[in-house]
């Protein structure tokens, strides 16, 4: 799990002791208790309807659930989704140590992989989709080839996983595909930076200095990646040569001291955002940092606007802001009608529309010229950890400390 995940409900101990108040007395026998029998099966549809009495309201069904697909086959928290960037297959992947890819129409399991021995982090397909990588926690990362079944009906899930490729490389924090090639990049605990030639498995390394390596991603041109670590460090590497080309160290006055938690790139310019657990977020470019500006809270994502008529980034805090910032003028543009709740990530799926998910199980659309809310949906009962979007068919994957995956059909934006 990543550091930054917001925090786990706590852990219930069944192994406990009944203990009696002076007062009460216990029940003398079991036979004097009216016992309910009801089947497991009968049970858990209670659970699933809300039909049961509880006070822990995170974990109470919401009022309603605006998902046109709940998949529910994970048993544990899932931290992990991508859709495959041209079919209907999904992946998952959570605590449970189990991938499942998943028909995003039906549900149906086309594959699980079953061999991750610590919580699965990241799932992702490459560019094309020929590849799926999967990595856990405990840094082991396996690469399945994806076929497709000339022998089956696609509808009914006509493709083979089959692996391809496996890599143990130590406590890993995040991992990324190139965006037009088949290479595979993951950060580390102790801060080395893994990239991997695939599926031949070629590997380089950067190296790190036994700082955790807590984020990274890759600059617009594809030849660089950003990569920020637990001390606040910030470093721009030239993947080809392996070198850093430029460095936020704490020798420089704009250091964020109390240790960097996120990174974005703008996907046309040389211009780079990187949060602090302070608030305080960076603007830089190859050349080094131009300015900062300041959240309100530890800053939990980021991310650019796609528009080159709107130059903006917008980040979002665990405490619950949802901010638009004019880069340009180091400036908040605007400051979405967004209520105390925190933030676990944000996406832009328009020129002017960003997502946003939540603490309370919400994904939430706003404007991001007047921060007015567009849309809201609803559905899980636990905080969202990450979220998938398809443009071609407007379509949301969620994933959530509840244990689900959800679908959702996201509303026209009207732009």
């Amino acid at each position: 799990m990543r550091e930054n995940t917001p925090p786990r409900p706590a852990d219930i101990d069944d192994d406990v002791e009944e203990i009696y108040l002076d007062n009460d007395a216990p029940p003398e026998d079991d036979d004097d208790l009216e016992m309910e029998e009801i089947t497991l099966e009968e049970l858990e549809s209670r659970l699933e309807g809300g039909d049961y009495d509880s006070d822990d309201e995170a974990r109470k069904s919401p009022v309603q659930d605006d998902a046109i697909y709940t998949f529910q086959q994970h048993s544990a928290p899932v931290f992990a989704c991508a859709f495959h960037p041209q079919n209907y297959l999904c992946a998952t992947g959570g605590e449970d140590d189990k991938v499942f890819v998943w028909n995003r129409n039906n549900g149906e399991v086309v594959h699980e992989i079953s061999e991750h021995k610590d919580t699965v982090i990241e799932v992702q397909f490459n560019h094309d989709g020929t590849y799926l990588a999967s990595g856990d926690m405990a840094g082991e990362i396996f690469l399945h080839k994806i076929q497709e079944n000339s022998g089956s009906d696609e509808k009914e899930g006509g493709f083979v996983l089959r692996k391809v490729w496996e890599y143990s490389m130590g406590d890993m924090s995040w991992m990324r595909w190139h965006k037009a090639t088949n290479v595979l990049m993951a950060g580390s605990e102790d801060g080395e930076i893994y990239v991997f030639r695939l599926p031949a498995g070629d590997c380089k390394i950067f190296p790190g200095t036994g700082v955790r390596c807590g984020s990274g991603e890759l600059t617009g041109d594809g030849k660089k990646l950003l990569a920020s670590y637990n001390n606040g460090t910030i470093k721009l590497w030239d993947i080809k040569t392996a070198t850093v080309v430029m460095e936020i160290d704490e020798n420089h006055p704009m250091f964020l001291q109390e240790g960097s938690t996120t990174v974005s790139c703008d996907k046309e310019l040389p211009i780079y955002v990187t949060g602090g657990e302070s608030g305080k977020i960076v603007f830089s470019t190859p050349n080094g940092p131009v300015g900062t500006v300041e959240a309100n809270g530890a800053v939990e994502c980021l991310a650019f606007s796609p528009s080159p008529d709107f130059r903006m980034a917008a980040s979002g805090t665990l405490g619950g802001q949802v901010a638009i910032w004019d880069y340009s003028k180091l400036s908040m543009r605007t400051q979405c009608e967004h209520p105390e709740d925190g933030v676990t990530k944000i996406q832009w799926i328009s020129e002017f529309t960003i997502l946003v998910a939540t603490l309370e199980g919400n994904v939430v659309a706003y404007d991001a010229r007047t921060g007015q809310k567009k849309f809201a949906l609803s559905g899980h009962m636990a905080e969202i950890y990450s979220f998938a979007y398809d443009p071609r068919e407007s379509l949301l994957l969620t994933v959530s400390e509840d244990n689900s995956a959800k679908i959702f059909k996201v509303p026209q934006l009207g732009e």
